[in-house]
C-alpha cells in the first residue's frame, strides 16, 4: 500500500476517511489542457491518493466533469468523492437536483461526502434535513460544511440530525493558522476533522513569503523536499486535518504524494510554529 493511501482519520460516526487528498478549484476553467489536469489526477489515484474534492461551483460544474473523466476506470470503492452544493441550492427546491447533477457529471451513483460549500439565505435546519435525506436514499455517504466558524458549528450541533456533520472544509495553511485558536480545538473534541483546502496558500498573496523563507527552505533541504512540500507536511503534522492541495501538474501531484513518506520531526514543526505562530485571539476564518 502507497503512503499516501496510510494517512487516514477517524470521522465522528466511527469511519475513516483519506488525510491526503486531491483538490480541484480552478480545474477544468481553460488554464491548462484538460488532458494534463485529467492525468495529473491520474497520477495522484496511481500514488495512492484516493480522495478529490470537488464542488458544482468549480468551473460551474467543469472541474465535476473532468474528475469523472479521470476516474473512469477506477474502482468506485476505491475512491473517495466529496463534492459541494452551492449555498442557493442548499434547500427543498433545489439540493437533490444540484446532487443529482453532481453526481452525473462525475459518473458515478453516489458521494463518499457532500458538503454545504458556505452560509446561506436557506435555515440550515433545512439544510441537514436535505443532507439527512440525501444519505438514507444512499445518493451520499455522509455529510459535512464548509467555511463554517465556532459560531455556526455550534449552532449546527444544536439541530436535528446535525451531530452527523462529518467534516468543515476551511482554508488553513502555515501563514493563515487563526482556526487553531477556536475551530481547531472546538472540531478535534467532537472528532470532526478540519479539511484544509489550499494548504499550499494557493488562493492569496502569501505564498511568496512562505516559501522563502529561511526556516521553510531549511527543513526542505533537511528533507530533500521543495519547500511547497513543507507546507503540505506542516499540515500533515496535525492528526485531525485532512489535506486537499490543488493537483493541476503531474509533477506537483507526486510531489504532494512523497510528503508522508518523510515526515516532519516534532522540533521542525515548533520551528514553523515559532516562525509563523497562530494569533492570540480568535479572528475571521480566512478565504485567502
Amino acid at each position: 500500500m502507497d503512503d499516501a493511501s496510510k494517512l487516514q482519520v477517524e470521522l465522528p460516526d466511527g469511519g475513516v476517511m483519506p488525510r491526503l487528498g486531491m483538490g480541484t478549484w480552478y480545474l477544468g476553467e481553460g488554464r491548462r489542457p484538460r488532458d494534463v489536469e485529467i492525468q495529473a489526477l491520474r497520477s495522484g489515484l496511481a500514488a495512492g491518493m484516493r480522495l478529490i474534492d470537488t464542488a458544482e461551483m468549480y468551473g460551474e460544474g467543469e472541474a465535476e466533469r473532468l474528475v469523472g473523466k479521470a476516474i473512469a476506470g477506477y474502482r468506485r470503492e476505491d475512491l473517495y468523492l466529496v463534492s459541494k452544493v452551492y449555498p442557493h441550492n442548499a434547500g427543498r427546491g433545489h439540493l437533490r437536483e444540484s446532487l443529482e447533477a453532481s453526481l452525473n457529471r462525475l459518473g458515478t451513483d453516489y458521494l463518499d461526502m457532500y458538503l454545504l460549500h458556505w452560509r446561506g439565505s436557506v435555515p440550515l435546519a433545512e439544510t441537514v434535513a436535505c443532507m439527512q435525506e440525501a444519505a438514507s436514499e444512499g445518493l451520499i455517504r455522509r455529510w459535512g460544511v464548509s467555511n463554517f466558524n465556532v459560531a455556526d458549528m455550534r449552532e449546527l450541533l444544536t439541530l436535528d440530525g446535525g451531530a452527523d456533520c462529518c467534516a468543515d472544509q476551511v482554508l488553513y495553511h502555515l501563514g493563515s493558522r487563526g482556526i487553531e485558536v477556536d475551530l481547531m480545538p472546538w472540531l478535534a473534541k467532537r472528532h470532526i476533522p478540519v479539511m484544509a483546502y489550499c494548504p499550499l496558500a494557493q488562493a492569496g498573496g502569501l505564498r511568496r513569503g512562505l516559501v522563502g523563507s529561511e526556516i521553510v527552505r531549511e527543513v526542505a533541504h533537511a528533507h530533500g523536499f521543495t519547500p511547497m512540500q513543507v507546507l503540505l507536511a506542516f499540515v500533515l503534522h496535525q492528526p485531525n486535518v485532512i489535506a486537499i492541495p490543488r493537483s493541476g501538474s503531474r509533477e506537483h501531484t507526486l510531489d504532494n504524494a512523497a510528503v508522508p513518506e518523510n515526515p516532519l520531526t516534532t522540533e521542525e514543526f515548533a520551528e514553523l510554529s515559532r516562525a509563523f505562530p497562530a494569533p492570540k485571539h480568535p479572528v475571521p476564518l480566512n478565504m485567502e
